[in-house]
């Protein structure tokens, strides 16, 4: 049987949702500029941080920019600004100056949305037959929603960005939503039977839990619903959060869906590389937006 998009997204419990803006504050820093946003989705008020260049002529390209994890519930979204230990800086600032428009939002249990935690969040919807993860999915898309229809942005040209959990985020996203054009995942891209079979699962948060995704699907699998899509993939190859055998499986179960689409499939696999982002990683990631969405 052939996984689709379609049957993803009912694994995930994903759910169509609306963001409407209700709030705006403007902050000026000379040559870019950050939005305070806040958002109605699915009728809870989300805390959005936005980045653009001073000066707009026309419609831009956009990113959606999807945040980590690391244990930091009180960051979220501020990620964007104040960046995080993993990361070579905030990247709000960079791709603001580079001609992009960037959101990201609190994803539920953090930032703002801290007010459960993750394990009795995740674990009451599991009990309902749904995954938090699909939760943080159903949010990201709204967002993602909001994103294109500014009038700053050219919806044909909306990027997704992120890092360990903003990867899966940004990869999944794209699998099951093609309105986005191109993707770049950093420190998360693995197979998960052999994240399993390596022990290596137990290092990642229980929001990732899908109920019997594994059945029918892994990470090439959901990757692969990318393409042709351009796909950006970066990796240290000693994160112990995505052992080198997990990453070398999902990458051969990817490959295939790309034959025909020479040139859009890129891995930067870093020697010697933790789970964190790389000077040459983060320059891989502006030249791909910059080819592909530029």
């Amino acid at each position: 049987m052939t996984f689709t998009a379609e049957r993803f997204r009912a694994l995930l419990g994903f759910e169509q949702r609306s963001a409407v803006e209700t709030d705006r504050q403007i902050e000026d820093y000379g040559d870019y500029v950050v939005e305070y946003l806040r958002l109605q989705i699915g009728g809870q008020d989300v805390r959005g941080i936005l980045t653009r260049p001073t000066v707009v002529d026309g419609t831009l390209p956009a990113i959606l920019y999807g945040h980590s994890h690391g244990g930091g519930y009180a960051i979220g979204a501020r990620e964007l600004l104040d960046g995080r230990e993993y990361l070579v800086g905030p990247l709000g600032p960079v791709f603001a100056r580079a001609g992009y428009v960037t959101l990201c939002i609190d994803m539920p249990i953090f930032g703002e949305r801290a007010t459960v935690s993750e394990s009795a969040a995740a674990k009451a919807l599991l009990w309902h037959g749904k995954s938090l993860f699909g939760e943080m999915l159903s949010d990201h898309a709204a967002a993602l929603t909001y994103l294109a229809g500014r009038d700053d942005v050219d919806a044909k040209r909306i990027g997704a960005f992120g890092l360990s959990m903003g990867c899966v985020l940004s990869y999944w996203l794209a699998a099951i939503d093609d309105r986005i054009a191109a993707v770049a995942h950093l420190c998360c891209f693995a197979d998960f039977r052999t994240m399993i079979e390596l022990g290596a699962h137990h290092g990642h948060g229980i929001y990732l839990t899908v109920p019997g995704l594994l059945r029918e699907a892994d990470g090439g699998t959901i990757a692969a619903l990318i393409a042709p899509r351009p796909q950006l993939i970066c990796v240290g190859e000693a994160d112990h959060l995505s052992p080198p055998l997990t990453v070398q499986r999902a990458w051969a179960e990817l490959q295939p869906a790309y034959a025909e689409a020479q040139g859009k499939l890129e891995l930067v696999s870093e020697p010697g590389v933790g789970h964190q982002e790389t000077t040459r990683m983060r320059e891989a990631v502006l030249a791909f937006f910059g080819k592909w969405l530029g």
